[in-house]
């Protein structure tokens, strides 16, 4: 891709002043970003794939030391004679003004009695400016079934940033590091901290709130924010006010889910009051507890405005029902007149008559068996058959009077019937 900006061209100009990665380099990475085997057949003749040296290994064992190169090996009992191995690692450097990141595959041949072969590509580098503006200079990446599919013979260029370039980004890194005095000055200290490279350099270039966490040596604080961009954003007032009240935020997620639940409970997230719990644990239960709470209401709210809303519909499906009712002298069964009847008596039974609209079944008509003031159960009568279709209690399960029930509605499906041809 052809540089879009004068930044992108002074950054693709300064990358042909680049030297090739360094012997050193490359036999840090052979040494550290690989594994190291001794290929060992059943009679004990052992070869190191690094170096190519056979002895004779009288005992199996796990791990060995090669008597001639001195690496520390793992012993593979095998009959393999090949073995390749790829890895991506880094390098951090400086060139010119510019804070730069380059990344590299290392791909390793290793065959029996035969010195390792060693080959680097670079993959390509991010470019950071004195403001953390960025630039991804690389090789092409071509779909693939992997996320790190390259063309390994296409060009060096200006490449937009995507997840291949940021994975290989956070491979292994050189121990020696070049930065520039911008870097060192905002907190850098030669150390990631398990931060991508990608993300914490420029954080610290382009945001004071990194470099204050940074300096002030709240690591997890920073890794935590840096990757839940949107929370630093939201809590980073009351994280101040917090801190300045000298309060110690021993678990970062907490405290911010817990701040999270004040500001939708209605709570000042400016008030140390709130933000500097004495037991962080037991106030952010409390405050699931209360927004649990406040749900159930806001539902129940919902519930009783969706109510009103279906009355009318309800009236005219079922008002020709209403005022029935009957007994045998123990269970009393009447038509459901409201919707908010409905509502009533699936919250009482804990089941879903109101949840799932049954008041707006055309072809059904609920009732509700009960002793004294008690609710025993809920009947779903068809109004095509006259049947009950289900009659369920408390969750929905049976009770002792079931039986007595369907057979006492079966018994009086007259009176339904009866208003159904008064209104025909």
């Amino acid at each position: 891709m052809k540089p879009r900006n004068k930044y992108e061209k002074a950054v693709l100009a300064e990358s042909r002043n680049l030297r090739p990665i360094t012997k050193t380099q490359t036999k840090w990475a052979f040494r550290e970003c690989i594994d190291h085997f001794a290929y060992r057949l059943p009679k004990g003749r052992t070869t190191c794939m690094d170096c190519g040296h056979t002895w004779t290994m009288e005992k199996p064992a796990e791990t060995c030391t090669c008597p001639h190169c001195r690496a520390r090996l793992q012993v593979k009992d095998t009959f393999e004679r090949k073995l390749q191995q790829k890895q991506y690692f880094t390098i951090l450097i400086t060139c010119g003004e510019y804070q730069v990141l380059r990344m590299f595959l290392l791909i390793v041949s290793m065959e029996k009695d035969y010195k390792a072969q060693t080959s680097v590509i670079e993959i390509g580098q991010y470019w950071w400016n004195m403001q953390g503006r960025k630039a991804v200079i690389a090789i092409q990446r071509v779909l693939g079934h992997y996320v790190d599919t390259f063309s390994y013979y296409s060009p060096m260029a200006i490449r937009k940033d995507n997840e291949a370039y940021r994975h290989v980004a956070y491979s292994q890194i050189y121990p020696k590091f070049k930065v520039t005095e911008t870097l060192r000055r905002n907190g850098f200290k030669d150390d990631f901290y398990g931060i991508a490279p990608t993300t914490l350099i420029p954080a610290l270039l382009s945001d004071s709130r990194a470099e204050t966490l940074m300096k002030a040596g709240r690591i997890d604080h920073l890794r935590y924010f840096l990757n839940n961009p949107r929370n630093f954003d939201n809590y980073w007032q009351s994280y101040k006010i917090a801190v300045r009240n000298g309060y110690e935020i021993t678990d970062i997620s907490l405290w911010c889910d817990y701040v999270n639940m004040l500001g939708r409970l209605g709570r000042d997230i400016h008030s140390p009051k709130y933000l500097c719990p004495a037991d962080l644990k037991t106030e952010h239960d409390r405050r699931h507890t209360e927004l649990i709470t406040q749900r159930e209401k806001e539902e129940l709210a919902k519930k009783r405005q969706k109510a009103m809303e279906d009355e009318k519909r309800f009236r005219e499906l079922k008002s020709k029902f209403f005022g029935i009712s009957f007994t045998d002298g123990t269970i009393q069964v009447h038509v459901l007149e409201s919707v908010q009847e409905h509502l009533e008596e699936g919250t009482s039974m804990h089941h879903c008559v109101f949840s799932n609209a049954y008041y707006l079944k055309e072809d059904s008509l609920i009732l509700s068996a009960t002793i004294g003031s008690r609710r025993i159960e809920t009947i779903e009568v068809s109004l095509k058959t006259l049947e009950v279709v289900q009659s369920r209690g408390v969750c929905n399960k049976n009770t002792e009077y079931h039986e007595q029930i369907v057979n006492l509605v079966n018994a009086n499906r007259k009176l339904i019937r009866q208003r159904m041809r008064a209104t025909a």
